[in-house]
């Protein structure tokens, strides 16, 4: 790739930035100074120095956020506030995506990448990648519920969803509510309420906990995010 491209993509500033940066005399590549923002550069062979220092560079970013709700599960929106604006600007110089959606009221898990093939691997349906939410539920949900989930179930545009796992966790037979955990390998447009409105109950609160063998950092709070451990990244390409 280009220099400048490189440079860019490290976080050293815009194209602009980083053509004024080589103007300085202190990008090297393999001992030799470069000025030319249209110089070759293969970061997978080449030793490349600013300032006398290695250039560390990753293709690809990995990053691990627990949504709130009142964020979009977008890359731009004129609306709303998107997750990549919880981001720092120099996270966001490889133009990391949201790995599937969260609707704008639901919190959690939300896997944030710019590899592509991950992506497509993890959101493709004939992959069958576990989802795993934790939702309370207006209603008092039955064994019959989980028969149900587990044959499937009919929305309202008379789509039969996959088989899931539904698992009640406790219920409050004053407030009428429960709590669940439920496990779906698709991710259809709110499938999850659709799912509980077609057996007359309402999701009142839903938080993703898992997607694949990647879970939720129980030490990141709402809004924050990490980067994923080379271990995660690994199970996750599996």
């Amino acid at each position: 790739m280009r220099i400048d491209k490189l440079l860019a993509h490290s976080g050293l500033g815009t194209r602009k930035e980083v053509k004024k940066l080589l103007k300085t005399s202190i990008v090297e590549i393999n001992g030799e100074t470069v000025k030319d923002p249209k110089t070759q550069v293969n970061p997978d062979v080449d030793e490349v120095l600013i300032a006398g220092e290695s250039l560390d560079y990753q293709e690809y970013v990995y990053f691990i956020l627990n949504k709130p709700a009142g964020v979009i599960s977008a890359t731009e929106d004129d609306m709303h506030e998107t997750v990549l604006d919880l981001l720092q600007p120099s996270d966001i110089v490889q133009e990391p995506h949201p790995v599937g959606r969260l609707d704008i009221d639901t919190e959690g898990l939300l896997l944030l990448t710019n590899d592509g093939a991950l992506t497509h691997r993890l959101l493709s349906p004939k992959h069958h990648v576990d989802k795993k939410y934790f939702a309370e539920i207006k209603g008092i949900v039955t064994e019959k519920d989980i028969t149900k989930f587990k044959e499937g179930v009919e929305l309202d545009d008379e789509y039969l969803t996959m088989p899931a796992e539904l698992t009640i966790i406790d219920i409050d037979i004053e407030e009428e509510t429960s709590k669940i955990e439920i496990v779906i390998q698709e991710g259809k447009f709110h499938q999850v309420k659709r799912m509980f409105h077609a057996v007359d109950k309402e999701v009142l609160y839903l938080k993703r906990l898992s997607m694949g063998s990647l879970s939720l950092d129980p030490l990141l709070e709402l809004g924050a995010y990490r980067e994923c451990t080379k271990e995660e990244v690994q199970r996750l390409k599996a």
